[in-house]
């Protein structure tokens, strides 16, 4: 269950689309932000990365949203573990398939998982209705949701989950919202809860730098909330340091990166489309993604993953079938550039059935 994508480690030498990074990579200007912090290692980080979290502040709710509002941590993950520890839940609803690292530590705090499965016969889209009516019969204390979901790329916009977050505030369910995928919607304002925050102590927004700006290897997730009290719990339970300089340094240089953001938002878009139109040209079932990486089926292929690998040059793709509500068949790919689209797609027809002759 803890396998991710992004295994360069034991698959070296090979093109990644397991994990979906901007395909732009680091900009320059964070790379020499990251440097300039390592020279600065001798001394220990800011514990409160005042800095950054003003910038963040002046980023993200410009006007109203205030650093008090914001918690950085050790990527997105560690912030996960973090509220899972401060609120120490006694029963939470995820939805399957999504992110495993919810289960993983809600279950580190002793905490009952119920699922909400997505139906394939529903294009793995997400019914509001039907979470509620399950919600309401079993009444979890929180409630974890990934837009755009993870892997299946799908996103609803604000007006859709408004519902959802009115029903968690007036419950007192804590509705965790990861938005790490928000940036490379076509419209991501349009699908954003950040304009609830104000009005709904319930509500946690959790992004990150780690896929937008291609620093994975930095560790860099910030949180968004004005739940005070929860947020002090959180402190209490974490470790100070965990926000490196060099991390700090370069988020704060990822920020004025907007020229770089429009570039790659472009390229999504367009890339997306290319791609998703080609994969299904192989026959493969694709799930109309509205992010940077494209969820399908390839049926006649439960091992396309393993056969990915041995091409010439060997690819890498996420094989889905270890996320909770799927199975064999499944699989993601990031989307990357026009060449290294090229490049998977010819792996694709390689290693599917009826492929050219190896």
């Amino acid at each position: 269950m803890h396998i991710h994508g992004g295994d360069i480690y034991t698959y070296q030498g090979m093109l990644d689309f397991s994990a979906n990074i901007n395909p732009l990579g680091l900009p320059p200007a964070v790379v020499q932000a990251a440097a300039e912090g390592a020279a600065q290692a001798a001394a220990y980080p800011d514990t409160q990365c005042r800095d950054l979290r003003q910038a963040l502040a002046e980023a993200e709710g410009p006007g109203w949203l205030q650093p008090a509002n914001i918690i950085c941590g050790n990527g997105a993950a560690d912030l996960i573990f973090m509220l899972a520890l401060a609120s120490k839940p006694r029963r939470a609803m995820l939805l399957a398939p999504s992110f495993h690292e919810y289960e993983q530590a809600l279950r580190s705090v002793g905490c009952q998982i119920d699922y909400h499965y997505l139906k394939e016969a529903e294009g793995f889209r997400l019914d509001i209705d039907r979470l509620l009516a399950q919600m309401q019969a079993e009444k979890p204390d929180v409630l974890f949701i990934c837009n755009p979901n993870n892997p299946t790329g799908l996103a609803l916009p604000r007006p859709a989950l408004e519902p959802l977050a009115e029903h968690c505030r007036q419950t007192n369910i804590l509705l965790v919202l990861d938005e790490c995928f928000n940036e490379f919607l076509d419209e991501p304002q349009e699908y954003t809860l950040k304009p609830l925050l104000p009005d709904n102590p319930q509500l946690f927004i959790l992004k990150a730098f780690t896929k937008l700006y291609a620093m994975p290897g930095l560790r860099l997730g910030f949180g968004l909330c004005t739940n005070a009290a929860l947020l002090t719990k959180m402190e209490a339970c974490a470790q100070p340091w965990r926000v490196s300089t060099p991390a700090q340094l370069a988020g704060l240089a990822a920020l004025r990166e907007e020229a770089y953001v429009l570039q790659a938002q472009a390229l999504i878009r367009q890339e997306r489309a290319f791609l998703s139109a080609e994969l299904a040209k192989l026959g493969l079932v694709v799930y109309g993604s509205m992010a940077n990486y494209i969820f399908f089926r390839a049926p006649q292929a439960p091992k396309l993953a393993e056969a990915c690998r041995t091409q010439q040059p060997g690819v890498l793709i996420r094989d889905c079938s270890n996320y909770v509500g799927l199975e064999a068949g499944y699989f993601r790919v990031a989307v990357r550039t026009r060449p290294e689209n090229e490049q998977l797609l010819k792996a694709l027809r390689q290693a599917l059935p009826g492929g050219p002759a190896k």
